[in-house]
């Protein structure tokens, strides 16, 4: 019987093909054939095997012309007729797969043809879904309208709604009647129609809102309904349900909380039965595992069916609740109730324990990471109580923990062998809040009531030791690091001396994860003493570690590392012949992998910012760097571009960072050092940039010699044979990396050399300025990264300041140069930096272009005028912008003069810093961290700014300038350290456009007037309040 099944289903897939094809005579006989065989008994099921393998591609290839998959043949009309009216007769198939496989070609197909092209869909299904004698097609019917509904648009959901709404909530009220699957299927249907509704509520408001009201209240009652009864272990099919009403709520509160807010009352109740209910029964699967919480088990449709999934998706809405400021104000009087109960729900569940215990990098992967689970959900939770709640969250989250302390004190004594969760889930949800309740204290409200609680926890739960209770010991350490600010120093020094010897010590992985999270939080506050005494052992301890972990734990401890090497200070030189050789393994092995090479290197920069230890690290790594950049293509991959990192690493400035977070540079690295590097690796990094084909060698090579430039200046030239072939090499690598046929990326880093050729071998870069010019030119007219584009740039503007007093020369210079598509170099040139000034970074970066723009400006050249650029965008009309919408009607932008966009990006600036100052009147910001000696000195200029303006203090003013641009020694080197030798890097951008605009309104004040006149009403207010001064 099964070899007759395949025949039919062949001859019914030769007929199909057949219908494509070119001759006419061939496509009308399968045509007949087909139309006589939809007449026999089995044709639908017949059709619908066949189309679970078929149909979707035959949608996908042949019937929409223009779309990004279609394949010639069109489909004809008469076809898709055929087609279309088969599959509906199909729906009903018994078989759930296959039924769900036609369903699927009718929801594509759908989206092409419905309502226009095939107007009896709608009713076909809803005549299906309301058969209550055929379920099997109210089955085929509801599978299609899922598909069919995750894919609608603003044109479909207005029609849907009306007309299948009633029959939907017919189905969910009619328990006695439909399935569960059935009833969560409906849910499913209202959950993507209200998704799309929300979508479009913002530019349809009042045609969304007369479409929901009338909805409300029967679905709030169903919804009430199904919450209402206690969430059972047995029956997952009733989680299913219930999540996807979870999920239709969501949705309800988030698109129309200001009409669903008189209705949510009757859902209330229920939902915290549900809540509740699912507390119980997750503490009995989950935590202590004695019911089956159907982990990983999904459903014939494939949807999850666990019980994680459903909590999660419980604390999803409650989290949106909470977080709406009309509903947040009807939870508030129970939000210690709430709290107590998540926190409930945050314990370690029995397969956590299992698996964290014998898998630490899982452990470490699942906390770092955020990973999907319960505790992560209901940490998000608290989090929106404390932000949502303000005072009345922070005392719901001590209440809560006291209490939960207490309980489990209680169940201690009771001799429980799981008392240890609570505590544990108590202590990691109030340092997943730690940010939040620090900040609390900061506010002036009273913290001392959680320094207690914590400190009595703490102190008490560190007598059990870590092998009683592993997972509690590594969160006693991990909550005393994130509390470091709030713990008295006396029980901070004791937990530091504790992680120190329990990293020597044979314990439990958790132990030791959580003792290198304490020791990465306070060691570097720690005393010197405390850290001498331990250093030698701690080293030896985190090295060995180094040998057995993998992956994440491999990370946490090169982090420590890095922590202890900083924190050690000088004495760190005493073991750099311990920890230097087995970085330098890690960082072979895992050359490959970004994130671990970069720690290694890290702590190799760490150790060698150590005074004494720079000069033995070089003739530890040469030996092994020198024969890999000497035979580049014998290495493995990635072991090229690995060398040359770490070459760089050594040739940079080293920076330390001390307390307070103020950065202090250090001297470049010694002139001997980089004598010494040079004359292993000088010649083969050259040779990687004109030979190799492998863009982050490239790339590595460039950074690399740029740091060469910036190390050795002038002295480069005299440490080769012939000072001339260094000058030859020097550019014949600027004219590899600027030539217009190597990919963008491999270019990625010329800007910054170029940089360092013209800042430190000034001389030997003038006589080829006209030649350098050009092909800077040719290289950013063939860029395809926008940073490439950016970093050129920043060449043209850094050339711009060179050529001061005589701008006019160098703009002739970029007047006399061709540039494809273009009058001349200039044109191209102005054109492209007036549209990518707004997207530079940097603070080195943003100063240069934007004290360049105004120095082209202030040389009154005659070319200024004649330039028009591409100013603000033309809005072309209302509504969304659809693609087809974008590409009949493009974008359009208002030309201006060139002196006009100038004087508007500046303004932009000015205005930037408005918008910075009038945040930081509303609400805390980041400006406390302006270093002050850059504010003292704008202070006066500021005063009289202020009081004229806008009547703000004035070093809200100074702190939203020097924020803006980084003016605080913060990141200058994290961004761009080879900048930091450029003196430009010192402007203090503030009093520059200052000055900049009150000489321009001294000169030439007609022009300003002039050109204001084209300036948007922000930009004008920006320019006057500098010129009213």
């Amino acid at each position: 019987m099964a070899n007759v099944v395949d025949q039919d289903q062949q001859w019914l897939l030769n007929c199909l093909s057949a219908t494509l094809d070119p001759n006419p005579e061939v496509r009308c006989f399968a045509e007949t054939s087909l139309d006589q065989a939809s007449r026999q008994p089995g044709f639908g099921s017949a059709l619908s095997k066949v189309a679970a393998n078929k149909e979707l591609a035959l949608v996908k290839r042949h019937w929409q012309e223009g779309e990004e998959s279609f394949e010639p043949p069109i489909v004809s009309n008469e076809e898709k007729e055929i087609i279309r009216r088969m599959l509906l007769l199909a729906l009903d198939d018994p078989h759930r797969k296959i039924c769900t496989a036609i369903g699927m070609a009718v929801a594509s197909i759908a989206l092409y043809d419905w309502p226009e092209l095939w107007p009896d869909l709608l009713p076909f299904l809803l005549n299906l879904i309301n058969n209550q004698i055929n379920l099997n097609g109210v089955h085929g019917a509801m599978r299609c309208l899922v598909l069919l509904s995750a894919d609608l648009d603003d044109k479909m959901v207005p029609t849907l709604i009306p007309a299948l709404f009633p029959s939907l909530l017919t189905i969910v009220s009619s328990t006695q009647i439909y399935d569960t699957n059935i009833r969560t299927k409906a849910l499913s249907i209202v959950y993507s129609c209200t998704s799309m509704l929300g979508t479009i509520s913002g530019v349809y408001k009042a045609e969304t809102s007369s479409l929901i009201v009338p909805l409300l209240k029967p679905w709030m009652d169903q919804f009430s309904y199904i919450l209402e009864i206690p969430v059972q272990s047995e029956n997952p099919d009733d989680w299913s349900i219930r999540m996807e009403v979870l999920k239709c709520l969501n949705q309800f509160i988030q698109n129309f909380s200001s009409l669903i807010n008189s209705e949510f009352q009757v859902v209330l109740g229920p939902l915290w039965n549900t809540f509740v209910s699912s507390l119980r029964l997750y503490e009995q699967a989950s935590i202590e595992g004695a019911e089956d919480s159907y982990e990983g088990r999904y459903d014939s449709d494939g949807s999850e069916k666990s019980l994680d999934s459903f909590v999660i998706q419980l604390f999803e809405l409650l989290l949106t609740i909470v977080g709406n400021p009309r509903l947040g104000k009807v939870v508030v009087a129970n939000v210690k109730e709430l709290v107590y109960c998540t926190i409930a729900f945050l314990q370690m569940t029995e397969q956590q324990v299992h698996t964290w215990s014998v898998d630490a990098n899982q452990f470490i992967a699942d906390e770092e990471d955020g990973t999907y689970s319960c505790r992560i959900s209901g940490v998000l939770l608290l989090e929106e109580v404390v932000n949502s709640f303000d005072g009345d969250g922070y005392l719901a989250i001590i209440d809560a923990a006291q209490k939960w302390y207490a309980e489990s004190q209680t169940r201690k004594v009771a001799g429980s062998p799981n008392w240890w969760r609570i505590r544990e889930a108590t202590l990691f949800a109030l340092s997943s809040l730690s940010e939040q309740l620090s900040e609390t204290e900061e506010t002036g409200f009273e913290t001392n009531s959680l320094k207690q609680l914590l400190e009595q926890m703490v102190t008490e739960d560190s007598l059990i030791g870590p092998l009683e209770h592993p997972f509690l010991y590594a969160r006693i350490f991990t909550s005393v690091a994130k509390f470091s600010s709030l713990i008295s120093s006396a029980i901070l020094e004791h937990f530091l001396y504790s992680a120190m010897k329990v990293i020597t010590m044979d314990v439990p992985p958790p132990v030791k994860v959580g003792a290198c999270r304490a020791l990465s939080q306070l060691l570097p506050e720690a005393k010197s003493e405390l850290v001498q005494s331990q250093l030698l052992g701690l080293f030896s301890s985190l090295t060995d570690l180094l040998n057995h972990a993998s992956d994440e734990a491999l990370h946490m401890v090169l982090e420590t590392l890095i922590v202890a090497v900083k924190a050690g200070h000088e004495s760190s030189a005493l073991v750099e012949h311990v920890i230097s050789p087995v970085i330098l393994n890690v960082w072979a092995s895992h050359v490959s992998d970004p994130f671990i090479s970069i720690d290694a290197l890290e702590v190799l920069e760490a150790i060698k910012s150590i005074p004494g230890c720079i000069h033995p690290l070089v003739s530890r790594i040469f030996p092994y760097v020198g024969p890999i950049l000497n035979k580049p293509q014998e290495q493995a991959d990635g072991l090229v571009a690995g060398s040359l990192d770490l070459v760089t690493m050594l040739l940079k400035a080293s920076i330390l960072t001390w307390k307070h977070d103020f950065l202090c540079i250090c001297k470049n690295a010694p002139a001997d050092v980089v004598k010494a590097i040079y004359d292993v690796s000088f010649n083969a990094i050259i040779r990687i940039i004109l030979q190799s084909d492998d863009h982050s060698e490239i790339q590595n090579a460039t950074e690399c010699l740029s740091a060469f430039i910036s190390g050795a200046r002038q002295e480069i030239l005299a440490w080769g044979s012939d000072s001339g072939s260094t000058m030859r090499s020097l550019l014949d690598i600027a004219s590899r990396l600027l030539d217009p046929k190597l990919e963008s990326s491999g270019s990625l880093f010329v800007g910054s050399y170029i940089l360092q050729l013209i800042l430190h071998l000034p001389t030997q870069m003038a006589v080829h300025i006209r030649d350098l010019v050009a092909a800077l030119v040719r290289r950013m007219q063939s860029a395809q990264i926008a940073a490439l584009r950016s970093s050129l740039l920043v060449v043209f503007a850094r050339l711009v300041h060179m050529s001061v007093p005589n701008v006019g020369q160098f703009m002739d210079l970029l007047i006399s140069i061709p540039a494809e598509g273009h009058d001349n170099s200039f044109t191209y040139l102005m054109s492209e930096w007036t549209k990518q000034q707004s997207e530079i970074q940097g603070a080195y970066q943003i100063k240069v272009t934007t004290s360049a723009l105004a120095l082209l400006l202030t040389s009154r050249h005659n070319e200024l005028a004649k330039i028009h650029v591409q100013g603000h965008l033309i809005k072309s009309g209302v509504g969304i912008t659809t693609r087809s919408k974008a590409k009949s009607a493009p974008d359009q932008w208002v030309m201006l003069p060139l002196p006009t966009k100038i004087v508007a990006l500046l303004a932009d600036v000015l205005t930037e810093i408005q918008e910075q100052v009038l945040a930081a009147a509303d609400e805390d910001s980041d400006w406390e961290e302006v270093q002050a000696e850059a504010t003292e000195k704008d202070k006066e200029f500021l005063y009289s700014l202020s009081t004229s303006a806008s009547g703000k203090p004035t070093y809200e003013h100074l702190e939203a300038m020097a924020k803006v641009f980084n003016e605080d020694h913060d990141d200058q080197y994290e961004d761009d350290i080879l900048s930091v030798a450029d003196p430009l890097n010192q402007i203090n951008l503030s009093n520059y456009l200052v000055d900049f605009f009150v000489n321009f309104s001294q000169s030439d004040r007609q022009l300003l007037d002039h050109i204001c006149e084209s300036l948007t009403q922000s930009q004008r207010n920006a320019v006057q309040m500098v010129l009213k001064r």
